[in-house]
């Protein structure tokens, strides 16, 4: 077993001078081991050094690529998109608040006085957030003219963070599925919109359109299950109103 002795000792006996000798072999191989790797590693450096060089260009390119497209290309375009839309996102308003609501829901989709309509902006500003936006006015105008179908088209292509806006476009497009007479693809839809946010007033909603739904699916756990929640935890809303005559029901099929 190797013991440990101080700087300067001398070695004595045989044994400890061919102990002595093997150390000094030990150790001058370890070194000998590191400079070869050191050398073989600054060999390989020298003569890759371009390539090396080369991958941190292309690396740095795409990064400045990326920036440069957000900041030249991108936000431009979407500011762009964003002014081209006012127009067709006035008429959808007017539409929600006014009268003339087809007339109106329709020029929010095509155009009018020589502005785009939300079609356009889809079309023209493909992966913009404006683009984004002007699916879920598409969807939203489809379902108030009661085109159903192109209603599910393009709300299904809108997405969203905010948590209020992803709720009703999914529970939109469990309105449309109900029109269109498949209860299961609504009830699906009633359940994301459900999921999508907790809050006073798409919750609710689509919590009571859900129960209901599933009610007349004879799905009556699920229907038990959803006014109960109302009554628990929404019992000031409008939903609330009629709930234990629905959960009477419910109950009653269990």
């Amino acid at each position: 077993m190797a013991t440990y002795k101080k700087r300067g000792y001398k070695p004595k006996t045989d044994k400890e001078k061919n102990e002595a000798i093997e150390d000094n072999s030990t150790t001058a191989e370890v070194f000998n081991t590191l400079d070869e790797s050191a050398s073989k590693t600054e060999e390989w450096v020298a003569n890759n050094q371009k390539y090396i060089f080369g991958a941190v260009a292309v690396i740095a390119v795409v990064i400045l690529g990326v920036l440069g497209y957000n900041k030249f290309i991108a936000e431009p375009k979407q500011q762009e998109a964003m002014n081209e839309m006012f127009k067709a996102q006035q008429y959808f308003d007017q539409a929600v608040n006014g009268a003339e609501k087809d007339s109106l829901f329709t020029m929010a989709l095509n155009g009018g006085e020589g502005k785009f309509g939300m079609l356009d902006i889809i079309e023209e500003y493909s992966g913009t957030p404006a683009a984004n936006m002007a699916n879920y006015y598409a969807g939203m105008s489809y379902l108030n003219l009661k085109d159903y179908p192109n209603a599910v088209k393009y709300l299904g292509k809108f997405s969203s963070d905010d948590i209020m806006l992803n709720a009703i476009s999914k529970g939109a497009i469990g309105d449309a599925f109900v029109q269109l007479n498949q209860p299961e693809d609504a009830l699906e839809y009633y359940e994301k919109a459900i999921s999508a946010s907790t809050n006073d007033f798409t919750t609710p909603m689509y919590l009571s359109k859900a129960g209901k739904l599933a009610l007349s699916l004879n799905k009556n756990d699920k229907a038990f299950k959803y006014f109960e929640r109302i009554k628990k935890d929404f019992s000031k809303s409008t939903e609330a109103t009629n709930i234990d005559i629905l959960i009477g029901k419910a109950q009653a099929q269990l």
